[in-house]
């Protein structure tokens, strides 16, 4: 799609010292596409004033000081790089990451599979089936929201969300897929739990997924789940880096 025929995002103001660039008011992929690739023009040529960005699902939140640079020329910048940013990309890194499904690593595999009148393995074979694509790091540090998710397989969160769930949580929710890095509240569906740290302070890098990657996953037992966490507590990125 011609840069031309692709609609302009809205600027709206957030307090006195934010712009909202906003692509879509829905989730939706193309979108979020045009969000990491204006997010990255702004970290290859920076505007004077910006001091942070925070790209979400379908819009850019751009913090600035407002004593370096006003709304409206701000807002200025930012339509113009918009436009330019829309064909910008980098090559998309690839990963495989190991889940344990089921029991008391995935406590609700069994009732999503009843809900959606099938079997828990196919539940587990759809989920691996799946090429997601990390959409937006929020909520808690790690926390990977992806889309892609099977349509089968979307359902509406939890009518009661539980006050904890544990840390490598892999869930789905909505028409979203998830990857939970600590242990927090959550309305999603447990399917299963990740020894991988997509965060961890003392290790390099601290962030695992950036938006943009590509992410498989593929089925371990609780076994190895055990080894794997210990050697990711220990700092080893047990993910896995696919070849280009």
């Amino acid at each position: 799609m011609a840069a031309t025929t692709l609609p302009p995002p809205r600027l709206l103001p957030s307090g006195d010292s934010a712009i909202t660039v906003e692509f879509s008011r829905n989730i939706d992929d193309a979108a979020n596409q045009r969000v990491l690739a204006l997010d990255r023009t702004l970290a290859e040529a920076p505007i004077a004033g910006v001091t942070e960005t925070v790209p979400t699902y379908r819009s850019l939140l751009v913090h600035y000081d407002p004593c370096r640079i006003d709304f409206a020329t701000l807002g200025e910048k930012l339509m113009a790089l918009a436009r330019r940013a829309v064909s910008a990309g980098t090559k998309a890194r690839r990963w495989r990451v190991p889940v344990v499904y089921g029991g008391e690593h995935g406590i609700d595999l069994e009732n999503v599979a009843k809900a959606l009148n099938t079997t828990p393995d196919d539940i587990v074979a759809r989920h691996v089936a799946g090429h997601y694509r990390v959409a937006m790091i929020g909520f808690t540090p790690g926390w990977s929201y992806l889309s892609g998710l099977d349509k089968f397989l979307h359902m509406s969160r939890r009518q009661n969300p539980r006050l904890l769930t544990p840390a490598g949580t892999i869930s789905v929710g909505g028409v979203q897929a998830g990857i939970q890095c600590f242990a927090a509240p959550s309305g999603w569906h447990l399917l299963g739990r990740t020894p991988v740290r997509t965060y961890q302070m003392h290790r390099e890098p601290i962030f695992l997924l950036e938006p943009g990657d590509h992410v498989t996953f593929f089925a371990i037992d609780a076994k190895t789940f055990a080894e794997l966490d210990r050697a990711a507590e220990a700092g080893e990125i047990i993910a896995e880096l696919m070849p280009a």
